[in-house]
């Protein structure tokens, strides 16, 4: 079947389409309602059918009589570890701690905090919690302590699964400080908090802890809980606009339909291929296509703990497909950015053997054309820039290399996923011409796999998505079509930005830079950069006589940032300025500084790291007819 008219079907008949594609899992009850409306007025996805996620992931396979077929490999070169689990044995480890949470008087809907780096642990915690029908809700490790205080008030946990510490490059970061302050920050109080013990930095406990070994020891194996489609899996937290953090909601049913139909339609992989997304569990891209998407669907999964540009060296990408005969490959192009300034002949290439690799994804962040064209030459294989969102689950364009594989253009997503009836409009609410840029927008009904809530308000999921353009999801990406229909991203159109593939708030960033007592007034932009796509820069107007030295401030800001976010924010720039353009009302005009630093010339070999770049911003943003007009425009 073409691109065209499983597209076109899928649009026209999303009920038969949708119907189709749930016949491929195994339901404890096949639904019949397929499309319906919930509490709230939203569509939903296979209301009245049962299922279990955990069974989708493992028990099934083992029940096809492939329990002895390898489910995860854990490659970890910051421990020096390779190990191998089989669906069998991943069951079995799954079973035994759901058995813990159980114990632990977890049930059905309840909320499990996950505080833990990429180790196998973190994907048997995800797996027992969706084999009981707790809710899991995954932190990124490398959060600070404020950031995990705050989702523990939203998600109101019974408990917390953390390890000791976590790896990054050659430091070891103990996890345990940053969880037992985040409690102390914390208004919600936790039943326990269950703690593995890493070799590396082991953690003093407390009463309220429980080791990770001594509550498996004494465990019994639990069995699958029958759910409702619609029933939540997980709450994965996502910056907004504003320094809450936003819990999109994922249910079982759709999302399993989703994501088994994704692996086949767009990856093209199937049972026993070895799948490999170089992401981590505490993004959407680790649950939906490192741990769900992957089991449900019998492949092989990698699980890769480190930095695989710079652990141990920039070959890493190439030695892990060698050795694990990797057949797709997904991941953000800032590692390969990292990798063509490292290595910009890839002369480490020459020293493995990917001929296995069939297909490149990236995601995360547009890839600039120089990387797109370098991947392509030095590979010789499809490289398939698509384009989703943790509130989607799942790819909204892609080119469906099991559907119909169609040329990659570079600096564009290629094409809609059958689903998924995206258009651009205007500020009219009006479909857009090719080529005009507008709001990327996709028309109701998501299909299925896509958010239903922002957990615990709902009011805000629907003025943050649905209000802008009535009928339409509103993405909050810009873009346009071109002739031939292919989708081009251009950017946010909020106040997120995309570091390295980790969409971070400069609204909270802005809040911490704010408290400092020498700041009157702030702006922070994210500007494009060679490497990691976007780094915030802070834009500083200073309170009246204040002469501290500018590089001591910016110390300060930094390591505030770093305090309260982490490193991963990589907030490392703070430029002071006579003026901020803003509206009448006194609104910051972060467009319009956008518009300045982005005609600066950051094409390679140029980044915001580049003193004469930072000044030439400065420059700009001081001229005084810039700020003129904006106030003037309004």
């Amino acid at each position: 079947m073409s691109y065209a008219v499983e597209y076109a079907r899928s649009l026209a008949d999303p009920v038969g389409f949708w119907r189709e594609q749930a016949e491929l899992i195994q339901w404890d009850r096949a639904p019949e309602k397929i499309l319906s409306k919930d509490a709230n007025g939203n569509d939903a996805w296979y209301a009245d059918g049962e299922l279990n996620t955990c069974y989708l992931a493992l028990d099934y396979h083992i029940d096809q009589g492939r329990g002895e077929q390898t489910a995860l490999i854990y490659d970890s070169p910051v421990t020096a570890t390779v190990q191998h689990f089989s669906y069998s044995q991943l069951r079995e480890q799954v079973a035994l701690f759901a058995g813990v949470l159980q114990s632990r008087g977890v049930t059905k809907g309840e909320r499990v905090i996950i505080y833990m780096p990429m180790i196998p642990e973190a994907v048997i915690a995800m797996l027992a919690c969706a084999r009981i029908g707790a809710v899991h809700s995954v932190v990124f490790g490398g959060f600070a302590a404020r950031e995990l205080a705050s989702r523990i008030d939203d998600a109101t946990p019974k408990l917390i699964v953390a390890a000791s510490c976590g790896i990054e490059f050659a430091s070891v970061i103990p996890y345990k400080p940053l969880l037992d302050q985040a409690l102390d920050l914390a208004q919600h109080q936790v039943d326990a908090c269950i703690i593995l013990q890493r070799p590396q930095a082991r953690a003093a406990l407390q009463a309220i802890d429980i080791d990770w070994e001594v509550a498996i020891a004494a465990a019994e194996p639990a069995a699958c809980v029958s759910l409702k489609a619609t029933d939540p899996l997980y709450v994965l937290y996502t910056s907004g606009t504003t320094g809450k953090p936003k819990g999109v909601v994922r249910d079982n049913g759709g999302h399993a339909v989703a994501l088994r139909y994704s692996m086949q339609a767009i990856y093209d992989v199937g049972p026993g291929d070895v799948f490999w997304a170089a992401s981590d569990v505490g993004w959407v891209v680790g649950h939906s296509y490192i741990v769900y998407a992957p089991l449900i669907t019998g492949c092989t999964t990698i699980l890769f703990e480190g930095k695989p540009v710079r652990t141990p060296d920039a070959g890493t990408f190439w030695r892990v497909i060698e050795e694990h005969q990797v057949k797709v490959f997904f991941t953000a192009p800032t590692g390969f950015r990292a990798m063509r300034k490292e290595d910009p002949e890839s002369l480490l290439l020459r020293n493995y053997d990917i001929s296995c690799l069939q297909a490149l994804f990236v995601a995360g962040e547009r890839t600039d054309p120089p990387t797109y064209h370098w991947l392509c030459d030095i590979l010789n294989i499809p490289v398939i820039d698509h384009w989703w969102q943790t509130e989607t689950g799942w790819p909204v364009a892609a080119n469906l290399r099991g559907v119909e594989p169609r040329p990659t253009l570079a600096g564009s997503a290629s094409f809609p996923v059958p689903g998924f009836d995206v258009q651009v409009l205007g500020s009219d609410h009006e479909p857009l011409a090719a080529e005009e840029e507008g709001d990327v927008v996709i028309q109701l009904p998501l299909p299925p796999g896509c958010m239903s809530t922002v957990w615990g308000d709902h009011q805000r999921y629907l003025d943050a998505y649905m209000e802008q353009h009535p009928g339409y999801y509103h993405t909050g990406d810009g873009g346009y079509f071109d002739a031939d229909g292919y989708l081009y991203i251009m950017g946010r159109t909020d106040d997120v930005i995309n570091v390295a593939g980790h969409r971070l708030s400069t609204g909270e960033m802005e809040e911490i830079v704010a408290a400092h007592p020498a700041i009157a007034e702030c702006a922070v932009v994210g500007i494009e950069d060679r490497d990691k796509g976007q780094l915030p820069v802070g834009l500083l107007i200073l309170k009246d006589g204040v002469q501290l030295p500018a590089a001591q401030l910016e110390a300060e800001l930094v390591a505030m940032v770093r305090q309260t976010i982490g490193a991963f924010a990589n907030f490392k720039r703070a430029v002071v300025v006579s003026r901020l353009p803003k509206t009448r009302s006194g609104k910051i005009l972060r467009q319009i500084i956008r518009k300045i630093a982005d005609d600066k010339p950051f094409d390679p070999p140029a980044t915001i790291d580049d003193p004469a770049v930072l000044v030439e911003i400065r420059e700009a943003l001081m001229t005084a007819g810039i700020g003129q007009m904006a106030e003037t425009q309004g």
